[in-house]
């Protein structure tokens, strides 16, 4: 999680000093924080807050942000299936990009239900404890630096995204589905209440989906309508099971 915390303690510090300089007291922002957590969501907030929007479109605008969050939810929930709700709650709240990226590399390799909740909460806390620190000090310190905005720090969490996906990209499935949501957020970038981002989701998943299908080519399949077998003569066993492990729902992971 260190370089997640580096990404992201950037993000929080000018989340803190824009708060500062909105409608809003320093507290609030330190409570959103602590009850939101969840940094393009409060970014989104904090701008429409200063704008007077109304509730219901910060409401829907930043739901629709955040709706990302079900794709993960989607993929990890083989994994956390057998837990009391207690801990599906807690592990929930502390959902983030980051914690989703390290949790999920954790337990894609091995079989659901296998490896316990402590390390997916571990990094949850860790980014949480982390996230919180950086906005108290862009609170504290923001008055001093009224320009911090400006000064592109928030590329960090770019970078971190980058990050994330790059090394992800490792066939041609994967690399259609990222390829395909960036084309549609930049070509959607204008469209209202960040819906440009649903738009792009939705595209990479389809073509995700759509690629990782026994018949598709991209999907490592034979083309013929069935997927290949461990004892088809013409691969390997050991063959058979990597391709297994090469999991369809890594394409939603990095098509969101």
């Amino acid at each position: 999680m260190i370089p997640m915390v580096v990404g992201g303690a950037p993000f929080g510090v000018i989340f803190g000093t824009l708060v500062t300089a909105g409608p809003l007291n320093p507290w609030h922002g330190q409570i959103m924080s602590l009850a939101v957590f969840a940094g393009s969501a409060q970014f989104i907030a904090i701008g429409l807050i200063a704008a007077h929007a109304s509730f219901a479109v910060i409401w829907a605008t930043t739901l629709i942000v955040n709706l990302r969050h079900v794709l993960y939810s989607a993929t990890l929930a083989p994994y956390v299936a057998r837990l009391p709700v207690r801990w599906r709650l807690v592990l929930g709240g502390l959902l983030t990009d980051e914690v989703f990226a390290v949790s999920y590399a954790h337990y894609r390799n091995q079989p659901p239900g296998q490896i316990g909740p402590h390390y997916f909460l571990g990094a949850g806390v860790t980014m949480y404890l982390s996230w919180q620190i950086a906005t108290l000090a862009g609170l504290l310190f923001g008055a001093a630096f009224p320009r911090l905005q400006s000064l592109g720090l928030d590329f960090a969490m770019a970078a971190t995204f980058i990050a994330i996906v790059v090394p992800q990209l490792v066939s041609l499935r994967y690399i259609a589905a990222a390829a395909t949501a960036g084309i549609v957020a930049l070509a959607c970038a204008g469209l209202p209440y960040k819906l440009g981002l649903l738009a792009a989701v939705a595209a990479g998943v389809v073509v995700g989906v759509v690629l990782s299908r026994p018949w598709s080519p991209a999907s490592g399949g034979t083309g013929h309508g069935r997927a290949r077998q461990p004892n088809d003569s013409r691969e390997p066993v050991d063959s058979v099971e990597r391709s297994a492990a090469d999991r369809p729902d890594r394409a939603v992971e990095i098509a969101s």
